[in-house]
């Protein structure tokens, strides 16, 4: 399953599966436009898999869709309060504000791993990985959760990935693809059979137009 769209200058795509054997996947993702020049973006990954994964996963992005303006640590806590009568989710938020100085605030807690990949002269390289808190959204969280602020560029590529998709899916990421192609490639590539598996690929495309 795919999709894709544009929010200003972010052109996202995401790719996504459930677990061989299941008819639905546990993992969703999120990305809607907040205010005028901003935009939230995401992947909550169910514990477990099947029906109940993908409820606790659906029910954190109908918190998040509602509650999309307010900051990172708060979007969690009320994400917290409202998955505590399910199984509970991993989850890794970006909040991308663009504008004279693009900043991108990213807050992770579980295993759902979020880098921003950029253009090298040797190929491509890993600029920025998201700090993740252990936890599960729903039952524990930890104590003093906070957002990370990092830069992004015009031409910077956002991947966030589900613990669906193995660890090296960055390996080699054909960097000049459109965002679903990516998604769809590593998607192809690194999911394993064990699991969902979901991957948002986000590229900063440097105008709005």
């Amino acid at each position: 399953m795919s999709e894709n769209g544009r929010l200003g200058p972010l052109e996202w795509a995401t790719a996504s599966r459930p677990r061989p054997g299941e008819q639905v996947c546990g993992d969703r993702a999120i990305a809607v436009a907040v205010d005028d020049a901003g935009a939230l973006i995401g992947v909550l990954d169910g514990l477990g898999h099947g029906e109940e994964a993908a409820a606790a996963a659906l029910c954190g992005v109908e918190v998040l869709q509602e509650a999309r303006g307010e900051p990172l640590d708060v979007l969690v806590q009320h994400c917290h309060r409202a998955l505590s009568g399910t199984r509970g989710a991993a989850m890794t938020l970006a909040r991308i504000d663009f504008g004279a100085a693009d900043t991108l605030r990213w807050i992770g807690i579980g295993n759902v791993s979020a880098n921003i990949v950029a253009k090298h002269p040797g190929g491509v390289e890993v600029r920025s990985s998201a700090r993740l808190a252990g936890g599960i959204v729903g039952y524990r969280l930890p104590e003093g959760i906070a957002a990370q602020e990092v830069p992004i560029r015009p031409g910077d590529l956002l991947v966030i990935a589900s613990d669906g998709i193995a660890e090296d899916h960055l390996d080699d990421i054909d960097f000049a693809a459109h965002s679903i192609v990516i998604a769809e490639q590593i998607l192809s590539r690194y999911s394993k059979q064990t699991d969902d598996a979901l991957v948002l690929a986000a590229r900063h495309r440097g105008t709005a137009g």
